[in-house]
């Protein structure tokens, strides 16, 4: 089995073991399967029915994984993206009162145009033709985005009619709960505790087992702790593929934008945690990452079927890495943990909303790290950046960030005499951009 296994994945030219892949996998898993409870309680805002969401979680993140290893040997792990998911319930679904099943529709396509453009070469050219700047501060923006409905969620931010929003009752239990856990994850995730959030949320349910509601207890008894998944036959093919085309107009900036974020979330964590790895060649660049794009593109794809917000590479891969992780037995294990979380499902549900807000502000926060990449003697790259990532929670709309974003770098770029810097795929951008507001197409 081990040498199989060693020809298979090629673990003696890339100096790692069995057992190191084993516990790198595993390592990996415990960062990022917060997933699986933070994903159901995010989509299931939007309205999609909530059992099931759990177990298309688990699959598409397995699905996604097992592609990434066998398309490319790479230990990196997929799952349903955070503030991808955000973007689905909160901007398509609620902002733009567009249903579930046609959110599901819009997710499929952005898949397919990603696949398209990976498989064409086209990828590279799109992805050249953004300014750096915008791309900072759509990373920015999506984590200032993610953390604030964490704030909302957890009760310390909310709505007054003088100042659109204050500071939340703090004698409230379950919100000082939520603030206990925003500290305890802070500080366990600046340790470096491998699973950190996992077990922020965890320690948050147990707590909250003892904290009375008008319900009951704010975490319910589970029936078990081991059970059979719910099944997905509520979500399963449920998607509306003729809605964008019917309905193109006001739905291809969601489309645009979710790939947008899609593409550059992947190539940035493909390249991160490759250059822990030690897999980048003598040019910085990744030898298959066009392989890598296309089992991201193709996991999205997958995961609209399935019933979820697309599934992009996984920052927390950078965790098993750590570990000595260097192969797809890594993500192959990965893959292996999600299928066999399903079997707690009992566990999982009964998880409290409460107790996942502390992984969505923490999610945010760890998000701003690029914001140290940005040239801050230069006010054009700034002042573009800052358009998009104030733009993206103060209107509750990551593709509004984008479009705000690109009219900003445009304009200041042909006002201050660089508009021959600018391609010509930014100014179309920018323009079609323009003219949806101008002409109110949403």
């Amino acid at each position: 089995m081990t040498s199989m296994l060693d020809k298979l994945f090629k673990l003696s030219a890339h100096g790692t073991t069995v057992k190191t892949e084993l516990v790198a996998g595993l390592t990996t898993f415990a960062a990022m399967s917060y997933i699986l409870v933070v994903n159901p309680g995010i989509l299931g805002l939007s309205g999609m029915p909530v059992e099931g969401l759990i177990t298309v979680t688990a699959l598409s993140a397995c699905i996604g994984t097992l592609l990434m290893a066998l398309l490319t040997n790479y230990p990196i792990a997929l799952a349903p993206g955070m503030g991808l998911n955000a973007f689905f319930a909160f901007t398509i679904c609620m902002t733009r009162d567009i249903s579930w099943q046609a959110a599901l529709g819009i997710v499929f396509w952005n898949g397919i145009l990603f696949l398209l453009l990976t498989l064409t070469g086209v990828r590279t050219k799109v992805a050249e033709a953004i300014p750096a700047s915008l791309k900072i501060g759509v990373q920015c923006g999506i984590g200032l985005f993610i953390a604030f409905i964490g704030l909302r969620n957890a009760g310390l931010v909310v709505d007054h009619p003088a100042t659109f929003v204050t500071l939340g009752d703090l004698s409230e239990p379950s919100t000082m709960l939520a603030l206990a856990g925003i500290l305890l994850t802070i500080v366990v995730v600046i340790k470096q505790v491998t699973g950190g959030i996992l077990l922020s949320i965890i320690a948050l349910s147990v707590i909250g087992l003892f904290i009375p509601t008008a319900d009951g207890m704010l975490t319910a008894q589970p029936d078990s702790i081991v059970g059979v998944p719910h099944g997905i036959e509520d979500t399963w093919m449920a998607m509306d593929l003729w809605y964008p085309i019917e309905h193109f107009s006001q739905t291809w900036d969601l489309i645009f934008a979710l790939m947008f974020v899609n593409m550059f979330d992947t190539i940035g964590t493909l390249i991160g945690v490759s250059r822990r790895a030690n897999l980048l060649d003598e040019q910085g660049k990744l030898p298959r990452i066009g392989s890598a794009m296309n089992a991201d593109a193709t996991a999205s794809i997958a995961g609209a079927a399935l019933g979820t917000s697309p599934v992009t590479s996984y920052v927390e891969s950078a965790a098993g890495v750590s570990a000595g992780g260097r192969t797809g037995l890594t993500a192959l294990t990965v893959a292996a943990c999600f299928l066999l979380s399903l079997l707690f499902t009992p566990l999982m549900e009964v998880i409290p909303l409460m107790a996942t807000t502390p992984a969505l502000i923490m999610v945010g926060i760890l998000m701003m790290d690029s914001i140290r990449q940005l040239d801050f003697d230069d006010l054009g790259a700034l002042a573009t950046a800052s358009v998009a990532l104030l733009a993206m929670p103060l209107t509750f709309s990551i593709s509004e960030g984008i479009a705000l974003g690109f009219i900003t770098y445009v304009t200041v770029m042909v006002g201050t005499g660089k508009a021959r810097e600018v391609s010509l795929l930014t100014y179309a951008l920018a323009l079609i951009f323009l003219l949806r507001y101008a002409l109110d197409l949403k």
